[in-house]
């Protein structure tokens, strides 16, 4: 990947293709916001919960395309292919990092 994301960002993307929930709840602060598909998960159990169903009913993979930084969000235009509708669809992942951790995380098509 030639482009530079934050830690955070690198690390979840990294575990997100291992299938690895625990790395993936760790990238997030303890009161960090996911908000997909019209919900809000708040907090690393809800974002784990998220995360491990999306993947058991999506089988999807995410490859970062490029990125784009404004102030404190980093938005990575994604591939997303799964098993769903339209797949492989692009999706705009915008990631907040504050004090090393994914504060926020927004997906969007």
């Amino acid at each position: 990947m030639a482009m530079t994301l934050p830690s955070p960002v690198l690390t979840y993307i990294d575990a997100d293709g291992r299938n690895d929930s625990e790395a993936v709840i760790d990238a997030f602060a303890p009161a960090a916001a996911v908000r997909d598909e019209g919900q809000t998960h708040v907090g690393r159990e809800a974002i784990g919960t998220w995360w491990q169903t999306a993947k058991a009913k999506y089988h999807h993979v995410i490859e970062p395309l490029e990125s784009t930084e404004d102030g404190q969000i980093t938005r990575v235009l994604m591939t997303v292919a799964g098993q769903f509708p339209g797949s492989p669809a692009r999706l705009v992942f915008a990631f907040r990092v504050e004090g090393g951790r994914i504060a926020g995380l927004e997906i969007t098509p």
